[in-house]
């Protein structure tokens, strides 16, 4: 095992060089992590729109259904879509096992409840702001949702971030449907496992400088996107 301070100056290297299978990992963690939030933010935000401003029986539970998924397991994510694409499984035909699209799948099902959980929350908050307005101009309810959608696009941005976020730190499930395939599945949080677990510690913080590095480039976005939503409130 390299010593620590080996390890770090053998990082650096390998980041500033762009070695190229550190930015072939990375490559795969962006593909698979924007794929799985675009995915997410197309099944997600639609739910968090209709749980937001309608009311029907049932509604609660749905309510909290969507906010217990916000904590699944990712374990149990990877489970769930490993029983499902194994041979034996329903969709084993389709022969996605340990390819990036189970993975996105993993990571869709994981991320699109938080999407749906944050999403409700801006809208319903901003449909209980509006109401008054949108009863003086009678406005159905897609005329509703679309007003909403647009006034709250800075804030539900920043969920869509947030997924992001949450969507490229994640191990447990993808490394379940993956297998940390080298040169077809390896992302960041399972060649960071795999190689620490060999003790090859300078790849492993290589990739753990470019996941706090994009984990500090998210957050300054969601900074970014709260402050101009802001100004845009009191313009």
């Amino acid at each position: 095992m390299q010593s620590i301070s080996e390890a770090l100056g053998l990082a650096l290297g390998l980041v500033i060089s762009a070695d190229a299978d550190l930015f072939e990992i990375v490559r795969l963690s962006l593909y698979v992590s924007l794929s799985a939030t675009v995915l997410a933010c197309a099944f997600g935000l639609p739910l968090g729109a209709l749980l937001a401003t309608t009311r029907f029986r049932g509604r609660g539970v749905a309510l909290v259904i969507v906010n217990a998924l916000m904590g699944l397991p990712p374990v149990v994510v990877g489970l769930f879509v490993y029983l499902y694409l194994s041979r034996s499984g329903p969709l084993g035909f389709l022969g996605l096992l340990y390819t990036p699209t189970a993975m996105i799948i993993a990571q869709t099902l994981l991320i699109t409840p938080i999407v749906a959980a944050l999403s409700r929350q801006v809208l319903e908050d901003m449909d209980r702001e509006y109401a008054e307005q949108f009863r003086s101009f009678a406005l159905g309810w897609v005329q509703r949702v679309q007003a909403l959608v647009w006034d709250g696009r800075y804030a539900l941005l920043t969920v869509a971030l947030a997924g992001f976020g949450r969507a490229v730190a994640e191990v447990g499930a993808v490394i379940i449907v993956g297998g940390n395939i080298d040169h077809l599945t390896r992302v960041m949080t399972t060649a960071i496992a795999l190689e620490t677990s060999k003790g090859e510690l300078a790849l492993a913080l290589a990739l753990g400088m470019v996941l706090m590095t994009l984990a500090l480039v998210v957050n300054a976005l969601v900074y970014s996107v709260r402050a101009t939503a802001t100004r845009s409130a009191y313009a």
